[in-house]
């Protein structure tokens, strides 16, 4: 068996998201422990939401694959739109697994009736430079962590902000920040264009009823 494949036996084996052991998994792959120690430390740091220590054992604390899904030609061509919007995102590491993802997709689906580089969005150019606070922004929002935002008015005035990260958006052409400002009570949403930096605070919120991004995209929807 290649490492490829017992990599993804590995996957297979924790996806029912129960503890396991590392003697378990060896027994069942028919390897080492020392394999199986090697091949999670592998997983861990590709970035999959494998959790657990020698001698206790491993957990995927969160699905990484999607079901089997039968797809519409609307559908895929949806789906390569998307991904070539996402290819030409100002956010490199966003833009780099979309292309990645668009790459996997065309190798298993029917040939688009048009140039598969122009649909997907392969050629990897950007319509901008990436701002650098992006990333930590994307990481805020996934851990729910509060961060500074230090931001220009439209007249030039400059204030920071501690604000609950809830969304990146667009409004047209203008990526923008979605977020809520405990301080306020209310929704903020920052031009990120305006942004000057963003600090992390290393601090987790837990928003109060009424104040989540499906409340702001109810309130926008009403205006």
């Amino acid at each position: 068996m290649s490492r490829t494949d017992r990599l993804f036996d590995v996957i297979q084996i924790l996806r029912d998201g129960r503890l396991h052991r590392a003697s378990d998994m060896a027994q069942r792959l028919d390897v080492s422990v020392r394999t199986i120690w090697r091949d999670v430390t592998t997983l861990m740091a590709s970035g999959l939401p494998v959790e657990g220590e020698r001698g206790v054992g491993y957990i995927l604390r969160a699905p990484i694959t999607l079901p089997p899904m039968l797809l519409s030609a609307q559908e895929l061509d949806a789906l390569r739109e998307g991904l070539r919007l996402a290819a030409r995102a100002p956010d490199a590491p966003l833009a780099r697994a979309a292309r990645k993802l668009a790459k996997r997709i065309a190798a298993v689906t029917p040939a688009p009736q048009s140039d598969p580089d122009q649909l997907f969005g392969v050629s990897g150019r950007s319509e901008n430079r990436a701002p650098k606070h992006l990333p930590p922004l994307r990481r805020a929002i996934k851990a729910r962590e509060r961060v500074t935002v230090s931001y220009l008015d439209p007249r030039g005035f400059e204030s920071h902000r501690d604000v609950c990260p809830l969304a990146l958006d667009r409004e047209g052409r203008i990526a923008t920040l979605v977020s809520y400002c405990e301080a306020r009570a209310g929704f903020r949403v920052f031009r990120m264009d305006r942004i000057i930096a963003v600090a992390a605070t290393g601090e987790r919120f837990s928003l109060p009823q009424g104040a989540g991004l499906a409340e702001y995209r109810a309130a926008l929807a009403k205006d």
